[in-house]
């Protein structure tokens, strides 16, 4: 991928952050310290549980610099979401990346990631059904990566001037439920070619990807976004391919002579787009999907099972105690968010053990003298 030096850090004088609102951090993750960003909003009580959005930086680019570009702030206020900016590492030529198909590097940033969530899920209040992955450029491809190799979290994705590479494309990529993918390119993009280029896949190819891999409608709803700023030097389009698995769609907005940029932001280094903010699309595609609607796990109340599962969040052991004893043999399968039986075993002294399960969310299926009778959720801490 060729180099694309942002030049952000000109311009951020101009705009300051809440400091109070904004915890640097880092993790022991892959054998070294990674360093994050996380944004939490005012409003959040830690109550209830609140969705989580990851905003990857471009190649060369920065965690602070990905914050004060996208400027979500305002959204996360309103709509009560916290946002983490990770911090890449830097490949062979000393530049902070994410190793998203573009580099030999044996960096582990699925790993990595990964285990960020399950970090901010021990000190946050976080919905583990709403968790999401945007980025710029690199952070595209890294999202694009995330719905391919972490759909049991990564809940929905939208990619902004990123793409896939060939070597990830097809049978390199396993998602194993629908994923709704948000696509966001300019046609003059020289950094991340809309027709492709160097193993980078066409856009539209992309977009066709999606399309049927989450077995959308393949005739798009079109519509050309209002030119409501006609200095900006480019126009936009929006397709969207809905009728997906699940509920799962596909949007396309394609920048007519739009360059490597955010469209909306107010730092423009190129022919940004100013006619939409892809910071507020971005939410509005997101906020429709819950990981547990993508999946074909259907849940039954624990009310109408007649039982009590606790605790729950839990990390050791799962209690299930049956409020009306009936002489009956329980057997349980563990089920993760992908339909998958990760265990089975006989129900002994109305416990499970569940430490050797990673975190995240589980479905309970219980057998009763081998009838099925329900699924219930749980969260593994």
């Amino acid at each position: 991928m060729k180099k694309h030096l942002l030049i952000f850090c000109l311009f951020f004088s101009l705009f300051s952050l809440q400091a109070q609102t904004t915890v640097v951090d880092s993790i022991y993750t892959g054998g070294m310290y990674r360093t994050y960003r996380l944004y939490v909003p005012a409003i959040y009580n830690g109550t209830t549980a609140r969705p989580l959005v990851l905003n990857l930086h471009g190649y060369t680019s920065n965690a602070l610099a990905q914050q004060q570009y996208t400027i979500f702030e305002p959204i996360a206020d309103t709509a009560n979401f916290l946002m983490v900016f990770p911090q890449g590492t830097k490949d062979g030529s000393n530049q902070p990346f994410w190793n998203a198909g573009m580099s030999s590097s044996l960096v582990n940033d699925i790993g990595f990631l990964n285990a960020l969530i399950d970090s901010l899920d021990l000190n946050y209040n976080i919905d583990l059904n709403a968790v999401y992955s945007c980025g710029m450029s690199n952070g595209g491809f890294m999202s694009h990566t995330l719905a391919c190799e972490l759909s049991n979290r990564i809940t929905a994705i939208a990619s902004v001037t990123g793409s896939i590479f060939s070597t990830q494309y097809g049978a390199n990529c396993h998602p194993t439920r629908p994923v709704p993918v948000m696509q966001i390119s300019g046609t003059a993009d020289g950094t991340v070619p809309y027709a492709g280029g160097s193993g980078m896949m066409h856009i539209d190819t992309v977009v066709k990807y999606w399309v049927k891999k989450n077995n959308c409608n393949l005739t798009p709803a079109f519509s050309n976004v209002p030119d409501i700023n006609t200095g900006d030097g480019c126009t936009a389009e929006h397709y969207v391919y809905t009728g997906g698995n699940l509920g799962s769609s596909v949007e396309l907005y394609k920048i007519i002579g739009g360059g490597h940029t955010w469209p909306g932001s107010p730092f423009i280094v190129g022919t940004t787009n100013q006619d939409f903010s892809a910071s507020k699309e971005i939410w509005r595609f997101f906020r429709q999907y819950k990981l547990n609607t993508l999946t074909s796990v259907k849940e039954v109340d624990q009310q109408n099972l007649d039982l009590q599962l606790y605790p729950n969040p839990a990390k050791d052991v799962l209690t299930i105690n049956f409020n009306k004893e009936d002489g009956s043999l329980y057997s349980v399968d563990v089920i993760d968010v992908l339909g998958k039986v990760v265990t089975s075993k006989n129900l002994e002294n109305n416990s499970l053990t569940i430490e050797q399960l990673n975190s995240g969310i589980y479905f309970l299926s219980l057998k009763r003298n081998g009838v099925d009778v329900g699924n219930v959720k749980f969260i593994k801490e």
